[in-house]
């Protein structure tokens, strides 16, 4: 019989993953990794497996009739993912702790943990598909639009896809819902979290005050021309296209265009500079694992969520890209993910690289 452990989270995605996968015929064993979460505010769950989530992923695995454990991964979570995410901000990068968490946990160390108990597969609850072609195998988008996970599930390799299985790549969010009330498993209304999962009160500013307290220092507020317009308070405090709370009185409306660390400036402009047609992208991952011969067509995705736009894209020595939008894009956010479709299918994606990083003037 096929054996899958199925990452679980308590949630209605994941706990239906497994029901599918019973119903399948596969033999199944429900698994919940313990993460690192900050030990403050007298909070020191993180939000992935409160005692409450695992409560539930518990109940609902003993109603599937399958095996239930936890694996403690705290310390790689908070090296691979808490110190990155800290010394991304400290570099004024904003970054998705989601990627580096999938890369090097759930479908690293839990992949290489699931293997090692004889399991044929890793299965999870993400809104994606696989598909098989030949001797390769693509990465694609969910079928519900609005909840495709494909973007934050770039980085698998093609090892990583012959092992994995994404058993709601095919449904909607509604009728995930609706499967979990058939079978009556009681997260079918859980309520999905939308913090970072490991800070205490979801105050990312506070959070990286405390552990990087050197990132947080005042600067100059400069114009696009290097004028001293102010001082801001800690580069960690503003965003890309950010126009409240600058703190800078101003015949017309100023926003947030782009952080220099090696300043420690915010730079400031009108809303008409605020567009970018071009980034390079560094780290890139191409899920074939071959870098393209030459310059090609897309489409790309900024960061989660943000409509994707046609590209054309060419491979730069480094293992970058450099990328030219066909229209503007207004916030192309440096430490953020990029990431590049071919229709439905993913190509891969990398970090956008600050403009003095990428050798863009």
């Amino acid at each position: 019989m096929v054996q899958v452990v199925v990452a679980m989270s308590g949630g209605v995605d994941s706990s239906v993953a497994a029901a599918l996968l019973v119903e399948r015929g596969y033999q199944v064993t429900g698994v919940m990794l313990r993460l690192w979460a900050e030990p403050a505010a007298g909070c020191r769950e993180n939000l992935c497996c409160t005692p409450e989530a695992v409560a539930r992923a518990r109940d609902v695995a003993a109603r599937l009739g399958i095996p239930f454990y936890e694996v403690d991964m705290r310390e790689p979570f908070r090296r691979a993912v808490v110190e990155t995410f800290i010394a991304e901000y400290a570099a004024a990068r904003t970054p998705n702790p989601c990627i580096p968490c999938n890369r090097e946990i759930r479908f690293g160390l839990l992949m290489q943990w699931a293997l090692k108990q004889g399991a044929n597969y890793l299965a999870t609850g993400h809104y994606a598909r696989v598909r098989r072609v030949g001797d390769r195998y693509q990465l694609l988008r969910g079928r519900d639009r609005a909840k495709d996970q494909s973007y934050v599930l770039h980085i698998l390799t093609q090892d990583q896809l012959a092992r994995v299985l994404f058993p709601l790549g095919e449904l909607t969010k509604a009728q995930v819902r609706e499967r979990a009330r058939e079978w009556g498993l009681p997260v079918a209304d859980q309520p999905e979290s939308q913090d970072v999962c490991f800070l205490a009160d979801g105050d990312y500013r506070r959070f990286i005050a405390e552990y990087a307290p050197e990132a947080v220092r005042p600067g100059p507020i400069l114009d696009t021309a290097g004028r001293v317009l102010g001082e801001h308070k800690g580069l960690i405090h503003y965003t890309i296209g950010q126009r409240k709370g600058i703190g800078i009185a101003a015949p017309y409306p100023l926003y947030v265009l782009a952080m220099d660390p090696t300043r420690n400036a915010l730079i400031v402009g009108r809303a008409e500079e605020l567009g970018q047609s071009e980034c390079v992208v560094a780290r890139m991952h191409y899920i074939s694992g071959e870098e393209p011969p030459g310059p090609f067509e897309a489409t790309a995705q900024i960061r989660y969520r943000h409509k994707e736009a046609p590209v054309v894209a060419t491979p730069l020595p480094g293992n970058r890209l450099h990328v030219r939008f066909a229209y503007p894009q207004r916030d192309i956010t440096p430490g953020q993910y990029l990431v590049l479709y071919d229709g439905e299918v993913v190509l891969g994606g990398g970090v956008i690289c600050a403009p003095w990083e990428s050798g863009i003037e």
